[in-house]
């Protein structure tokens, strides 16, 4: 079933900053439901750790009435639909198939969308094929979300991987990403733009690294009595500079 969705879905009555990935994300879907039905349904929301692909497959979630499941390294196929069935406020029976049957059914009646996030697990364990026989069964609207590699390790299943309508590829955090996440990470202070541009080249695109480098700047920065940041003023407040991800250097006593 393919379910017409609303194109100008509203964003802006949100704490959640509209970063591009969010755009990624909805397009992802929206698109998924407004195929032609002789197209396959699943799309693929891809990239590295950090990009915001989770934050934003949620927030999507939300707007789009998809079911949104979030795969657990230790998910067999039967916690896999157990959580999925909860989900769908729906009571598991005892069986397996029985799962199956009442999870196929309600993606097909209800025609709402189902997200699959950490979906790199269920590649790990060897659980695919039970996803493309929920999608077979329902011939719903899938998005299932991994990491860079996600595309090569799907290789193996190859009846899986040719149902993939579309990959999209999370992107880097620019600029105006960075502007948006300072309005929320460091509302009271104000950061000249060569600041923000430093922060964004030394994490190299990571959404969750340029949100944690802003809170702890604003913290740094309320605690100092300080309420704008110039590059200078960056360097006495954090002497060690932005939290780049790299492994602190062994120290020496």
């Amino acid at each position: 079933m393919v379910m017409q969705m609303n194109a100008d879905v509203n964003f802006s009555n949100s704490s959640i900053a509209q970063i591009r990935n969010i755009s990624q994300c909805y397009e992802a879907v929206k698109r998924t439901m407004e195929r032609n039905p002789l197209l396959p349904g699943i799309s693929a929301f891809y990239g590295p750790s950090g990009f915001g692909k989770s934050t934003a497959a949620n927030f999507v979630a939300t707007k789009t009435n998809a079911f949104y499941v979030q795969v657990k390294s230790t998910y067999t196929k039967k916690a896999f639909l157990q959580a999925l069935l909860r989900e769908m406020s729906i009571p598991y029976p005892a069986t397996l198939s029985e799962m199956m049957e009442l999870a196929t059914s309600e993606l097909a009646k209800s025609g709402r969308p189902l997200i699959i996030d950490e979906f790199d697990h269920l590649v790990q364990g060897n659980k695919v094929e039970i996803i493309r026989d929920l999608y077979e069964g329902s011939q719903g609207t899938f998005l299932i979300i991994g990491e860079e590699m996600l595309a090569r390790k799907l290789e193996k299943w190859e009846r899986f991987h040719g149902r993939i309508l579309n990959w999209v590829p999370a992107l880097p955090a620019d600029i105006n990403d960075v502007t948006l996440l300072a309005s929320i990470y460091a509302p009271k202070i104000e950061i000249d733009e060569p600041v923000l541009e430093q922060l964004l080249a030394q994490v190299r695109g990571s959404t969750r690294r340029v949100s944690t480098n802003l809170e702890m700047l604003n913290e740094k920065a309320l605690e100092a009595g300080v309420r704008h940041i110039s590059k200078q003023g960056l360097k006495e407040l954090l002497p060690d500079g932005f939290v780049t991800g790299e492994s602190p250097k062994p120290r020496s006593f």
